[in-house]
């Protein structure tokens, strides 16, 4: 598959998701890193992003609730390349009865190569990084390469 390229802007475009024993943490880490969050425009599902939006004062766009397709409305954003940066405080020791949906956003923001933290740890180093706050170019794969071969 051939690539192409898309620029992420300076103010960036991050949704915010968290399993239901990570969102006290996401909650926290938002808490803590609320000045750099306010330059950017967040979304984040439903139940984490009205806890975020209620507790930091940030303001977030909600959309439902992981398990009632909120994933799915992230991960549309993602191959719509409406969303830049995806912080998913992600459990992997408790299965949730939505995991195909919590897969297949992680696929999508692999496939359109989105910087992605899984946990505090790499939240901390993204929003350390230039990635965070500068304009980047990012490949993406070509869509329109692709389905031009699809449907020789």
């Amino acid at each position: 598959m051939l690539f192409t390229t898309r620029a992420l802007s300076a103010k960036k475009n991050i949704a915010l998701v968290a399993h239901d024993h990570l969102k006290i943490a996401l909650l926290d880490w938002c808490k803590a890193n609320k000045e750099e969050l306010s330059h950017h425009h967040l979304c984040g599902t439903g139940t984490t992003g009205t806890l975020i939006k209620n507790e930091t004062g940030l303001d977030i766009t909600t959309m439902l609730s992981g398990p009632m397709g909120g994933d799915q409305q992230i991960g549309a954003l993602i191959a719509e390349g409406k969303i830049d940066i995806l912080i998913f405080f992600w459990d992997p020791l408790n299965a949730v009865p939505h995991d195909p949906d919590v897969k297949a956003l992680l696929r999508l923001a692999t496939v359109w190569n989105i910087p992605v933290a899984t946990n505090q740890s790499t939240a901390n180093a993204l929003i350390q990084s230039p990635i965070f706050t500068n304009e980047v170019t990012i490949e993406i794969p070509n869509y329109q390469q692709y389905l031009a071969e699809r449907t020789k």
